[in-house]
């Protein structure tokens, strides 16, 4: 009752829409195709509109191609006329792409891609109402409430002030987290994870832990749900799940400038989010029109995915369409000198940190072509003392990789050229 007055209550202070959005998704749950469709059209319409309006970049886009969405007649074909939008346009064109519009709130969002390059937006109130209305739609699906106890594989570790809001936020939500890739830190969580609803993380962490618990010969049967997100699922993964927590990987489907694509229901099909967004198949890749981004609109965003979608009806009667395949975003490891394993997503947290931290944007690769040695290379401005900043923080993630050595190579780039 404790911790579900305080997310009612912090819902309604952070995100006023969330529970009128919240109701209108799971009214909609069950919506024949047609249903769906005539949402998407209104909603793009809306959108299209807005853009036309508000958003520097799209305005342009619209009147190279002569589309005037105010008082030109069509329907979500009038797509396949607008150009591809890339991650690279999104960083280039940031500031046109966001919208001139002065929203009641927002909120400051990072992210960045297997080549590193990071990408910063503001996203409004009800686009993120979508976005955690989504994902609580999800949770439903499998009896979970979003106020349940949860338990969330891997994250940053922070130091000080960042570290306290940390451990603040978890408290609130009822959340408790693996930051330590060592025994003793997962027989801690694990003992955690026998009092809570469900668990939640990057594949390939839940993987690797549900292994050590295997090891350690222990079993939880209390899990309802176990959501894997932003990497491939591997069948084998579902194996070692099933033995330490009683359930396979569900998947979740999306990106921070997507919002959520696909959630995986009770009988094992990755429905799309049909009411938040439109999902094209183009040559295979996944191209995803954001319907409810108003802040920082994304139309017909190359994701940089490899997809396969299906019209095929599934068992628990929901008529939104099937996502069969996703190829990309694999987890990696890092593999140290004795062959022990780390994740690879550790190195992620960190520049992710930085750019929140200290404002610095750089593009990053890491390569290891050895065991135990890993390369990290760095394109950045000559600062020195965000320099010594990363330099800190790769120090600290040291401490954990045990037997890891890391070669850091920074090229420097001048002001003047970026």
């Amino acid at each position: 009752m404790f911790y579900y007055l305080l997310y009612i209550l912090g819902s309604r202070f952070r995100n006023p829409s969330l529970n009128k959005v919240y109701r209108e998704l799971k009214e909609t749950e069950f919506a024949d195709s047609d249903t769906l469709k005539k949402i998407q059209e209104d909603k793009l319409r809306c959108l299209l509109c807005f853009c036309y309006r508000y958003s520097p970049y799209y305005r342009k886009k619209f009147n190279e191609i002569s589309f005037n969405p105010e008082s030109d007649v069509y329907d979500k074909g009038i797509l396949s006329q607008i150009p591809l939008l890339s991650k690279g346009d999104l960083i280039k064109f940031n500031s046109d792409i966001h919208a001139n519009y002065t929203f009641k709130k927002t909120f400051f969002s990072e992210t960045s891609g297997s080549t590193g390059e990071a990408l910063t937006f503001h996203k409004d109130e009800l686009w993120d109402s979508y976005n955690r209305a989504s994902i609580n739609r999800g949770l439903s699906w499998f009896g979970v409430k979003p106020w349940n106890k949860n338990g969330y594989f891997w994250g940053f570790s922070n130091q000080g002030l960042r570290a306290l809001k940390v451990k603040v936020m978890d408290l609130l939500v009822n959340r408790f987290r693996l930051f330590s890739y060592t025994n003793d830190e997962i027989e801690n969580f694990l003992h955690k994870s026998k009092s809570a609803c469900y668990l939640e993380g990057y594949s390939s962490m839940i993987y690797e832990v549900a292994k050590k618990a295997n090891q350690l010969g222990i079993k939880l049967d209390n899990i309802k749900l176990v959501k894997g997100t932003s990497e491939k699922i591997y069948d084998h993964y579902h194996e070692e799940t099933k033995k330490a927590f009683g359930q396979k990987i569900i998947s979740e489907y999306g990106s921070a400038e997507s919002g959520i694509i696909a959630f995986e229901c009770p009988h094992g099909q990755m429905h799309l989010n049909e009411e938040t967004c439109i999902v094209e198949e183009i040559e295979g890749r996944a191209v995803i029109t954001n319907l409810v981004a108003y802040s920082f609109p994304t139309i017909r965003y190359d994701l940089g995915d490899y997809i396969k979608i299906s019209d095929k009806p599934c068992a628990c009667g929901r008529a939104h369409r099937v996502l069969e395949e996703v190829a990309g975003r694999v987890g990696k490891n890092i593999v140290g000198k004795n062959g022990e394993l780390f994740p690879s997503l550790t190195l992620y947290y960190v520049f992710k940190n930085m750019a929140l931290g200290h404002g610095l944007k750089l593009s990053y690769r890491c390569v290891q072509k050895k065991e135990g040695l890993l390369e990290v290379s760095i394109e950045a401005l000559e600062d020195s003392s965000l320099i010594k900043a990363l330099i800190k923080s790769l120090k600290t993630i040291l401490n954990r990789l045990s037997n890891v050595n890391i070669i850091l190579l920074i090229q420097y780039e001048s002001k003047e050229k970026n």
